[in-house]
Parts: structure tokens; C-alpha cells; sequence
């Protein structure tokens, strides 16, 4: 308990235990003026009765305070609900969209990466085609070249075998 409805309790029971103890004094007649007039009444009870308005009237005070409190407080969890519902919600779309980011950047990422692949293949068909016209334009060099010695050789051997044959016949100084 808190304090303050402790000491409210102890403050009541005090009364009640002063006014069971004095009961008699408290009911006892007296004259009480009133200011505009005079009654007789007993003057315990009606100061009594003023003491139980009056809590009366705190207690109801005390009543209302707390309900409003209360309802502010759940208004106040409410509006704090609501607010961790948006926030969540806003992070959720946040995710969602960093999400279809990446994806798009990966999917460009894969295109471009394609493309480069496909340019790279393309270049490579280039170069083996052009590395393959070169190699047999150097084959058929090399073959005329050989083909060339060849002739040359063979026009060697005749001339050779000319000059050997014409070394074995007689010479005929007067032919």
C-alpha cells in the first residue's frame, strides 16, 4: 500500500476509535448557535458529521482522481500501441524495400555480368578467328617457301646432273 491511503486508514481508525470511546460525550445536548439562530444538538455528533462529509467529500475526490488517471493511462498505452504498430509496420516496409533494392541490384549485377561474359566470348571468337586466319596464312607461306626450296633444290640436282653428264661424255674439241 502507499502511504498516503495507510496513513487514511490510520486516520479514520482513530476517529472511530475517539468516537466509540466518547460515545456518550457525543451524543450529550448542548446549545449551538448558529449565527442567525440557536439549536440544541449534540455537538460531538454534528462535528462528527461535518468530519464524515468532509472524508466523504475526498474520498469522492480521491475516487475521480484515480479514474482519470486510469483512463488517461490506458489512453496513453493505446496511443503507445498504436505508435509501436506504425513504427514496426514503418520497419517492415523498410526491410521490404531494402529487400526488392538488393534484388534489383543483383539482377542488374547478373545482367551486366552477362553482358560482359557475352562480350568477353564474343572478343575470344574474334581473336581465334583471326589468330586462325594468321596460322594458315603462315601454313601457306611456309608451304610456298618449302615448295620454293624445293624447286630450287630440284633445279640444283638437274643442273648437277647436267654438269655430270656432260663431264662423262668425250669432248670433241672439233664439235
Amino acid at each position: 500500500m502507499k502511504i498516503r491511503t495507510l496513513a487514511l486508514i490510520v486516520g479514520i481508525l482513530l476517529i472511530a476509535a475517539f468516537t466509540a470511546l466518547n460515545m456518550d460525550e457525543f451524543l450529550r445536548p448542548t446549545v449551538l448557535n448558529l449565527g442567525f439562530s440557536q439549536a440544541e444538538a449534540p455537538l460531538g455528533l454534528v462535528m462528527l458529521g461535518v468530519v464524515v462529509v468532509v472524508l466523504s467529500f475526498f474520498l469522492v475526490a480521491l475516487v475521480f482522481l484515480q479514474t482519470s488517471h486510469l483512463l488517461e493511462l490506458r489512453r496513453a498505452t493505446k496511443e503507445a500501441t498504436e505508435q509501436r504498430q506504425l513504427a514496426d509496420k514503418a520497419e517492415q516496409s523498410r526491410f521490404t524495400d531494402l529487400r526488392q533494392l538488393l534484388q534489383t541490384q543483383h539482377q542488374e549485377f547478373m545482367a551486366h555480368e552477362q553482358s560482359l561474359t557475352n562480350q568477353a566470348n564474343e572478343r575470344l571468337a574474334q581473336m581465334e578467328a583471326r589468330l586462325m586466319t594468321t596460322l594458315e596464312q603462315s601454313s601457306n607461306g611456309l608451304a610456298a617457301s618449302v615448295a620454293e626450296v624445293e624447286d630450287r633444290l630440284e633445279r640444283q640436282i638437274e643442273q648437277l646432273a647436267y654438269s655430270t653428264r656432260q663431264a662423262q661424255l668425250p669432248h670433241n674439241p672439233a664439235v
